[in-house]
């Protein structure tokens, strides 16, 4: 195309009425400027350069469709090329002034214009004169690209090679990777029913976690049996051991939905016992559900520059739940916790919207769900007790068939005391005794125990679901080379098969 017809053509001016696309309607009537559209004639209509236009569709197509090949793929050639079946092969695809009409819902006329403009804009003369193909050409045809999240992953493995091998406290680059992954995870859609932002508590669905501990001495059972508030619900820092989700000396609330899940959890040994316990859940806490992250989606115009962004962070997430769950062997816990470690950290106490915990697949239970409740919403409230109660715990006798051990719990309470004088009008005189540790002093206790929900497991078997593969064994000759009479191993064969 001359130069003069092509800067005449970007010229023309193409009205918002003409444009049924709505997010670019939308731009045209907020920063388009009034003149003559060359595709319907209104004079003073919101109007936007054809070249400007031009551009926009350039880099929408870039981003979101991809040109489909001239020729059937390798794999399917020969099925083509066989007279007796007689196959007839059809391009894929729009050619591309429909695909422009299409996708920008435009006049013909402005999309022959706008094809025209980038066809001359890609023209190449070598690829011309091997007779190829050229972007925007008009017979070249275009289909919706394929969302590719391949930057997202490889940002992912940096950050998690960085914290196992560079800067474990201080990422600045983590930080903000892990902001464009969650920030405003809320205002993702999902399928209908299964949210990516849960609210637990009364009057929610979640309202109560199980949560299990192993014991393999009877007496620490027994203290635990008398004050389970504090020996089932979350250690403290002093105690708390490092976790999928938590560092070494951060308390946070390891829970399931249900009981069966909470016991295989904790991965009890044969001839162990085990406590569990459900915590009622008594205040709104706002959860972060990874099962729901496979079923997230996004959508918009695909000339809105942020979609694609949008769109890859999505296939992103939707494969981040099985990355974060994945089972994690013992000796490899220490390195592999950190990338979990590091995102409940940041979710606590960076995130937008701040999130009090996450709902994850069991790894051990194929229809569990787990909980896990950041530091600041892990606080178990202490049984209310009267002021020196004193509290004692044992198994009574077995029945005759030596098969029912009865646990019991006595709380013997101290005889109430007379009504002071100085106390009769203190209205907190006789308020039950709790026992809150200095060191919780700013959270709000966030679970409740359910004490007659409380049972003891005594664990007899462990069940074990596993996949058997056959192995194969081939024995053949050593290899000898001429005037060699030492064998060569199959090191020196692999180097001699292959001298790179």
């Amino acid at each position: 195309m001359h130069p003069g017809d092509l800067e005449t053509l970007s010229a023309q001016r193409i009205c918002s009425d003409c444009v049924a696309e709505t997010f670019l309607s939308a731009l045209i009537k907020k920063e388009g400027s009034p003149e003559h559209c060359a595709y319907c004639g209104e004079e003073a209509a919101r109007t936007l350069g054809i070249g400007d236009m031009a551009d926009m569709v350039e880099t929408a197509f870039n981003d979101h469709m991809i040109r489909t090949g001239t020729e059937p793929p390798e794999s399917e050639r020969a099925l083509y090329a066989d007279r007796e079946l007689n196959l007839s092969w059809y391009r894929e695809g729009q050619e591309t002034v429909e695909a422009i009409e299409d996708t920008a819902s435009i006049p013909s006329a402005a999309a022959r214009d706008i094809q025209a403009i980038l066809e001359d804009r890609h023209d190449d003369i070598e690829m011309a004169r091997m007779g190829a193909e050229t972007e925007f050409a008009a017979d070249a045809c275009y289909e919706e690209k394929k969302t590719d999240a391949r930057e997202w992953h490889w940002a992912w493995s940096s950050f998690e090679h960085a914290l196992q091998t560079e800067a474990r406290f201080f990422n600045r680059e983590g930080s903000a990777l892990l902001a464009r992954v969650f920030g405003a995870i809320d205002q993702l859609r999902t399928k209908p029913r299964h949210p990516v932002i849960v609210f637990s508590g009364p009057q929610h669905r979640i309202n109560h976690l199980f949560r299990a501990r192993v014991f393999q001495s009877d007496a620490k059972l027994e203290e635990a049996l008398c004050r389970p508030d504090l020996h089932i619900g979350a250690p403290p820092a002093r105690l708390s051991n490092a976790g999928r989700m938590n560092a070494k000396g951060i308390s946070v609330f390891y829970g399931a939905t249900n009981s069966a899940s909470a016991l295989a959890e904790v991965r009890p040994p044969v001839g162990s016992k085990v406590a569990v316990a459900k915590f009622e859940i008594i205040r709104q806490l706002r959860l972060l559900d990874l099962t729901a992250l496979d079923h997230t989606r996004d959508s918009g115009s695909i000339f809105d520059p942020t979609l694609k962004d949008r769109l890859e962070r999505v296939a992103f997430l939707q494969t981040l739940s099985e990355r974060l769950t994945r089972p994690v062997m013992p000796d490899d816990e220490a390195f592999d916790y950190l990338i979990t470690q590091a995102i409940a950290d940041f979710l606590a106490t960076q995130n937008e919207p701040r999130l009090d915990g996450i709902i994850f697949a069991s790894a051990q239970s194929r229809k569990g769900r787990n909980v896990v409740l950041f530091h600041s919403a892990a606080l178990v409230a202490p049984m209310e007790l009267p002021h020196g109660t004193k509290i004692s715990s044992r198994s009574v006798e077995y029945d005759d068939d030596r098969s029912s051990p009865d646990y019991r719990v006595w709380e013997e309470t101290p005889p109430a005391p007379e009504l002071q004088e100085s106390d009769a009008n203190d209205p907190f005189a006789f308020v039950p005794w709790t026992l809150y540790s200095s060191t919780e002093a700013g959270r709000e206790p966030t679970l409740q125990i359910d004490l007659s929900s409380v049972e003891v497991h005594h664990i007899e078997s462990v069940q074990v679901r596993s996949t058997a593969f056959s192995v194969r064994r081939v024995r053949h000759p050593q290899f000898v080379q001429p005037h060699q009479t030492a064998p060569v191993s199959t090191s020196d064969l692999t180097k001699l098969q292959d001298p790179l």
